[in-house]
Order: structure tokens, then C-alpha cells, then sequence
């Protein structure tokens, strides 16, 4: 009997160790749970900006995340998933979109993880990143959708013998836009806003004035990369680049405009990021390419054409600057030079305009007024005329001249051989200050014994 009392005791002692251990295993996956909903990240909101060519999502969150992302066809969607993660209760399930986003719709899944799903107009590619928090935003999860079709840009094709007087293109970048507002002033007012309603202003004014052209790199509220933005200018075959800001000081009393072009130091480190892709870089030399070049010679030439750019840029912008002092002070007297990476462009003169101190009380409200940005756009105008009248081409008094489409491994001494002219009257009737040339660019070619005459300005 005692036997069986003994074996009675161990077998309750191993029932009740057992109990303590699921007691405790249950109470660890409770205290897990709390902790898991006490640290999981909250979806505060979603904010869509919509370019041309592409759209940007943001997430707004309390805290850093992981993510994962994939794509769906049939029809087209992107799904983001976020552990442990919930959407704010003031989020609405469903969110109108933007652009290449037709609907956003969130949703729990697995119990305690958000997926959120865009549901897109078409085809597209999708990619993200994190940004840490900055002064206007805490943690955000960025997906950037760009068309998913690329379709070949087609080249009209002039005929050899037409001719027309091309026009003189002006590409004028507002700066910052949609995630990035740039600065803001005392009363709000937000950089990017004002700049693009001055670019605007400025792009029609141009457009008005005979035989010259002007493309917006930025004509909405989305963000443009930096290095973007000098593409965009090279693509549509700009022969300016404008860029317009409105400057910011810790001290509000600061006032008055700027004008900026790329510095020695800049158009350095330029020179090695081209070096180092040289293969590309063709255009930018007159079509020679720089392939089979030793750094010594391809350095060479790339400095020839950054010198000749920023020679050109600190004429017009000291005709710039000169229209600005009509609106008032002007914070610096000189064209200054700085290392702004929207300057960089090896063969295109550019200029940077900070308008105002957005930062200064006084200057702000001008900045938001229509009138004082009608002034802003009006004022580089007679700059831009001035530099332009320097530089177009003349017309031909008499005979219809030839025209010849600068290609790969084209030279200006190489071309004047080809139809038998002076390189020297070749660079004056196109209005070349040195014998740099670009891919696609239409060189008039004069008759022999051509007389000129300056066309109308």
C-alpha cells in the first residue's frame, strides 16, 4: 500500500509540473503579445505625388520598419507588406490615387502584420526605399512606380538641303517639389511652391519672344533628382539651364538676390565622375570619343568643354544678376560660384537664381505675391535676350544653306573639310565660341562666298 501511495505522489508531482509550465509558457506568450503590440509601428498616413513619367507613394510611420514588396498582373498591383505594423484608426481602408496609382487599400493579415496594396492604372516598376526623419517628417517607407513600357524616342529626320533657324532652348528647373518642400518661411510658405509658379511665369514670357523655346524640368509637384534634372535639360537639347530658388538664412534679417554658376572645384569632381564612364561621354566632346583616350587627353577635353561652359554661364549670369538689381538689393554683388550638383552639366551654361529669402519676413510676402513673381520672371528676361542675341545663328542673305547633323566621331575641322569651308566661318555662322560640338546638333553650312546678315533679333 505504501508502494502504491508513493507512486500516487510522483505521478501528481509530475501533473502539477506539467500545469506550472504550460501556466508559464502561456503567461510568456502573453507578456510576448503585449510587447509586440506596445512596440509595433503605426501607418500614420499614405501621400502620393504624381510626375510625368513617374509616381512616388510615401507611408508615413512612427518608427523605423521592415518591408517587403512584390507584383501582381491580372491586373497590375503592388503589394507591401509591413510585420508587425497597424494602420492608424483615422486612416480611411480604401485612399484615392494618383497617377500610375488607381486605388491604395490596407489591410490586416496574419493577426498583427499590414499589407497595403496599390492598385495600379498599367504597367509598372516599382521600387523602394527608407528615409530616416528629417525636419518636416519623421519615418517614412518610399515606393517609386515608373512606366513599365518603355517606349524608343523616334528622331524626326530633316532633310539634308532644308533649313530653318533653330530655336534657342531654355530649360528652367524649379527647384525641390513634392517630398522635398525646400524652404519654408515664417508664414509657411513653402520654397517649392514659389519657384514653380516664377518657373512657370518665366517659361511663358520665353516662349512669347521669337524663335526661342522654353522646357519646365519640373512642372508639378513632385520631387526631380538632381542629376536628373541636368538630363532632362541634355534630352531636350537645352542650351541654357536655369535653376530657381529662393535662399534661406538662420538670421531673418538676410535679404536680397543671388546668382550662382558652377565653381573650379566642382566641375573637378564632375570631370572624374565622367572620366570614369567615359564611354558616354562623347556627346559632351564634340562627338570625339573618349574610349580609347588616356586620362591625361580625355581630362583635357572634358576641361575644354566645362571651361567653356562655365565661361558662358558666368556671362549670362552677370546679365541675370544686372536684372535683378532692378527689383532691389541684390545680397550679392558678384556672380558667385559654388559646387551645385544641377550646375555639373559639362556642355551647357547654367546658371542658379535665389530669388529671395524666403526666411526674412518682408521677402516672403513677396515671394507669395502674383505681382512681385510676375517681376521675378520679367527680370532675367532682358538677360537671357542678351545672351541669346549673342549666340543664334546667322541667316544667309543669299542661297538656301545646307545644314549637317553632327554624328558620332564628328570634329568641326573634320565637317569644315567635308564640304570644303573655313572651320573659322564655320564656327561664326553657328555661333560657336570654340570648336566643341554635340551629337544630333544641325550645323549650318555656308556656300562659298556667302555674305551675312544677323538675323532679326
Amino acid at each position: 500500500m505504501s508502494e502504491l501511495k508513493q507512486r500516487s505522489a510522483q505521478q501528481n508531482g509530475r501533473f502539477k509540473a506539467v500545469l506550472l509550465l504550460a501556466a508559464c509558457v502561456l503567461f510568456s506568450n502573453l507578456i510576448s503579445t503585449a510587447v509586440n503590440v506596445a512596440d509595433a509601428s503605426e501607418l500614420k498616413d499614405i501621400r502620393l505625388w504624381a510626375a510625368p513619367d513617374r509616381t512616388r507613394v510615401v507611408f508615413d510611420l512612427n518608427g523605423p520598419v521592415q518591408h517587403s514588396l512584390f507584383t501582381l498582373d491580372n491586373p497590375e498591383r503592388v503589394v507591401v507588406d509591413v510585420p508587425n505594423a497597424h494602420r492608424a484608426q483615422s486612416m480611411a481602408e480604401e485612399l484615392a490615387g494618383k497617377g500610375f496609382v488607381a486605388q491604395v487599400r490596407t489591410g490586416v493579415r496574419n493577426g498583427n502584420d499590414l499589407r497595403v496594396v496599390l492598385d495600379l492604372t498599367g504597367r509598372a516598376e516599382a521600387k523602394s526605399f527608407v528615409l530616416e526623419p528629417n525636419d518636416q517628417y519623421g519615418h517614412r517607407l518610399v515606393i517609386d512606380l515608373e512606366n513599365g513600357v518603355k517606349n524608343p524616342k523616334r528622331q524626326p529626320v530633316a532633310s539634308e538641303l532644308s533649313y530653318s533657324v533653330r530655336n534657342f532652348v531654355v530649360a528652367i528647373d524649379a527647384g525641390h517639389g513634392g517630398e522635398d518642400p525646400g524652404a519654408i518661411g515664417p508664414l509657411g510658405t513653402h520654397e517649392k511652391d514659389v519657384v514653380l509658379q516664377i518657373a512657370r511665369k518665366l517659361a511663358a514670357l520665353v516662349n512669347k519672344q521669337p524663335e526661342m523655346k522654353a522646357v519646365l524640368v519640373r512642372d508639378g509637384d513632385y520631387y526631380v533628382g538632381l542629376r536628373e534634372r541636368i538630363e532632362k535639360a541634355r534630352e531636350s537639347k537645352a542650351d541654357l539651364f536655369i535653376s530657381i530658388h529662393a535662399d534661406a538664412f538662420r538670421d531673418a534679417r538676410a535679404h536680397g538676390s543671388s546668382v550662382y554658376v558652377l565653381s573650379s572645384s566642382g566641375a573637378t569632381s564632375e570631370h572624374a565622375r565622367w572620366l570614369a564612364q567615359r564611354e558616354n561621354a562623347a556627346d559632351l566632346v564634340g562627338g570625339v570619343s573618349l574610349k580609347d583616350k588616356d586620362d591625361t587627353l580625355a581630362a583635357f577635353m572634358l576641361d575644354l568643354s566645362q571651361s567653356a561652359s562655365i565661361e558662358a554661364s558666368l556671362d549670362v549670369g552677370g546679365r541675370l544678376l544686372n536684372g535683378l538689381r532692378s527689383l532691389g538689393h541684390v545680397h550679392k554683388k558678384r556672380v558667385q560660384q559654388a559646387g551645385f550638383l544641377v550646375l555639373k552639366s559639362p556642355d551647357i551654361p547654367s546658371v542658379l537664381v535665389e530669388t529671395a529669402f524666403i526666411s526674412n519676413p518682408a521677402e516672403e510676402k513677396k515671394l507669395r505675391s502674383e505681382a512681385h513673381q510676375n517681376r521675378l520672371a520679367s527680370s532675367p528676361l532682358s538677360g537671357i535676350k542678351g545672351y541669346v542675341a549673342s549666340y543664334r545663328p546667322k541667316v544667309y542673305a543669299n542661297g538656301t544653306p545646307r545644314t549637317h547633323k553632327v554624328k558620332p566621331g564628328d570634329t568641326l575641322s573634320g565637317i569644315a573639310q567635308l564640304y570644303g569651308v573655313n572651320p573659322a566661318q564655320l564656327r561664326r555662322v553657328n555661333g560657336l565660341n570654340n570648336d566643341i560640338i554635340r551629337v544630333g546638333t544641325k550645323l549650318t553650312i555656308p556656300a562659298s562666298g556667302e555674305t551675312l546678315a544677323a538675323s532679326a533679333s
